[in-house]
């Protein structure tokens, strides 16, 4: 694990981290106090959400990871929520949409690169229909708005792997 390689002391005791486990997907373990610490996978949730015409909404990112690629609206899920609350909610901060219909896809593990620590994933992934699409609009860390074809959509346009899996997932199903 990435992150491991990141810690310097103890977060319980403050002592210098001379025995980090051996393990690098390990937990820390702190030689001095006993503390561990897991580096368990954060969950994230994204959705293809499409209008009427079958199109679907994808986000042009306007940050980095992978910063004008495109995505799925969605994002990390908070501490206390449920994916299908945490997906309302990141919908709603990036693109201003209310979805309904929301139908559980498929999830893929993913990693995601932030600030020079790789973090671990779990991205649950839905299928939803916008409630108003035409009020869609590029909000938080969103560059544009592109509503495509998931099923036609260039893979190699899309930011991360889990995402080109849900979608190899949503082409099989409507094949």
């Amino acid at each position: 694990m990435e992150a491991i390689r990141h810690l310097s002391y103890c977060g319980r005791c403050g002592a210098a981290a001379t025995c980090a486990s051996e393990n690098a997907a390990g937990p820390f373990r702190c030689a001095a106090c006993g503390f561990t610490l897991y580096f368990n996978a954060a969950g994230a949730v994204g959705a293809v959400i499409r209008r009427a015409d079958g199109r679907a909404l994808f986000v042009r990112r306007a940050r980095d990871p992978e910063k004008g690629k495109l995505g799925l609206p969605g994002g990390f899920v908070d501490p206390g929520e449920n994916a299908e609350a945490a997906l309302a909610r990141e919908v709603r901060e990036e693109v201003g949409l209310e979805v309904g219909d929301l139908r559980y896809l498929s999830s893929h593990a993913n990693r995601y690169l932030f600030a020079g620590v790789t973090y671990h994933t779990v991205d649950l992934f839905f299928t939803a229909r916008a409630e108003h699409p035409d009020r869609a609009a590029a909000l938080d860390a969103v560059e544009a708005l592109e509503w495509l074809d998931p099923l036609t959509v260039g893979l190699e346009e899309i930011a991360f792997e889990s995402m080109r899996a849900a979608l190899g997932v949503l082409r099989a199903q409507e094949a």
